[in-house]
């Protein structure tokens, strides 16, 4: 059998595998020769592992003893801020150059169980901090669709390596829509779990009340092969949920859905019209597939983006606090303490990283803790209590995933503001800790260049079900 990498996926090569059409070895040569030849135009990874290969022959002993698991021999890229046991991990910042990792994250553990193949790990905005890729202390991350424009963020080289068949699925973590949005803006699909639902203990934290680990692959049923293998309860992570928890309660699955559309919020100026164009007929598609589209009101849901650009910088500053130059990654000598700390930090965080710091230091600050940190709190309140109301009345809340397709390298780096617009239909998911998916829905043009755009549902907490119903039933109305 031929093995093409930027179609191959991981069910045809879980089933090809098993049939003995390929072996885990064959497969991963095939993607790392893919992986190698594209890398140096689009930087999706920042390292391929040495012992790749080993953990290919490793499984082909699984799959010869038929001890193998769903993602036994499939090949995976890892974004770079997921702790691998002596494998460097720098969250695409120069303050961590060199560190090495002491022990497993619980998602590498889950996957190493499963006989998965680790590629390498993947570039990414600077500790998860950007919608662009563009912020990695390595060089950008570009997008294999057109090079020329960004992948997404902060995820971006982990959307990358899939989307140019550099893996057939990777990790990714997702705090305001580091998942999602890239997803859509190279043509794949990307979830984002129900907070609690997905360990985040060996995943370096930006904003831990936000931070969630999730899937990128090519099909929903690749996305939901890899959340089956990472998901479960951690005693590691004091957020992980206990599977008898009453949030985990099973729903009952429905093959035909109420999709519920937030009419005002989708309203909103800022919106290209190819992307609003493309959403509509996207829910036409599945109404006259037999699903229910309901509108529903969320008058909150406009204020989530404010709420996440203070709560966020908020955390960030207290979780970048312990990157001092003293106990781990890059250290510049000083005569004093205080020396040793600023030049540090200094050289080893880049703009935006250090932009978050001072704004997240500066609404925790005596005198605007309450006028802006509670206040966010409030409404983070508010709006997680809408959705949750809408979830009675509704299966699933769709959005487009980004506001426009993916945008040219270096077209909003210069305005912050327009930069952080880009998360707009992603952060209330992390908000609120419900689970979100982007699903490709189409093409739009931009420039003379025909550009993917995605699809978003979320669903109720611990519903990834709906979903992935959601999303296969948009992969099936693309289809037909």
């Amino acid at each position: 059998m031929t093995i093409n990498p930027k179609t191959l996926s991981i069910r045809a090569a879980h089933d090809a595998l098993r049939k003995k059409e390929f072996t885990a070895v064959e497969l991963t040569q095939a993607v790392l020769l893919q992986a190698q030849a594209e890398n140096p135009m689009i930087n999706a990874y920042a390292e391929f592992f040495d012992d790749a290969l080993q953990g290919a022959r490793h499984a082909d002993e699984l799959l010869r003893t038929a001890k193998d698991m769903p993602l036994t021999g499939i090949p995976l890229g890892i974004k770079d801020n997921m702790l691998i046991k002596g494998k460097l991990s720098t969250s695409g910042s120069k303050i961590l150059a060199g560190h090495l990792g002491v022990y497993d994250a619980t998602v590498i553990t889950k996957l190493k169980e499963a006989g998965a193949v680790f590629l390498g790990r993947t570039n990414m905005d600077e500790f998860a901090m950007g919608s662009s890729s563009e912020t990695c202390a390595y060089g950008p991350v570009k997008n294999p669709v057109d090079p020329t424009r960004v992948p997404g963020g902060s995820s971006g080289g982990s959307a990358a390596a899939v989307a140019m068949g550099g893996a057939l699925g990777s990790l990714g973590s997702d705090t305001g829509g580091s998942i999602r949005q890239p997803a859509a803006l190279t043509g794949i699909v990307g979830l984002k779990p129900t907070y609690g639902a997905v360990s985040r203990y060996g995943l370096m934290a930006m904003a831990s009340s936000l931070d969630q680990i999730g899937p990128f692959a090519k099909t929903v049923e690749d996305a939901e092969m890899i959340f089956a293998a990472i998901q479960g309860f951690d005693p590691m992570d004091s957020t992980s949920v206990p599977a008898d928890h009453s949030l985990r309660t099973p729903r009952s699955g429905k093959e035909k859905l109420t999709i519920g559309v937030p009419e005002s919020f989708i309203a909103m100026d800022g919106i290209d019209a190819p992307v609003r164009e493309n959403f509509r007929a996207t829910l036409e598609a599945l109404r006259l597939d037999g699903h229910t589209i309901k509108s529903v009101e969320l008058p909150s849901l406009p204020f989530a983006l404010s709420v996440y650009y203070v709560l966020m910088p908020a955390e960030v500053s207290a979780n970048l606090a312990r990157f001092d130059g003293i106990r781990y990654g890059l250290s510049v000598d000083g005569e004093k303490l205080i020396d040793v700390y600023t030049k540090t930090r200094g050289e080893g965080f880049g703009k935006e990283v250090r932009r978050r710091i001072l704004l997240g230091t500066y609404v925790l600050s005596a005198g605007y803790y309450d006028a802006y940190y509670n206040k966010a709190v409030a409404v983070r309140r508010i709006i997680t209590n809408e959705l949750d109301r809408a979830f009675e009345d509704v299966d699933v809340i769709a959005t487009p995933t980004s506001p426009t397709p993916a945008f040219k390298l270096g077209e909003k780096t210069a305005n912050p503001l327009q930069m952080y617009l880009a998360d707009i239909f992603t952060v209330p998911a992390n908000i609120a800790g419900i689970p979100g998916i982007s699903v490709p829905s189409g093409m739009v043009l931009r420039d003379g260049v025909m550009l993917p755009v995605g699809i978003q549902f979320m669903g109720a907490k611990f519903n990834e079900h709906a979903l992935f119903s959601a999303g296969r039933s948009v992969e099936k109305v693309r289809a037909i």
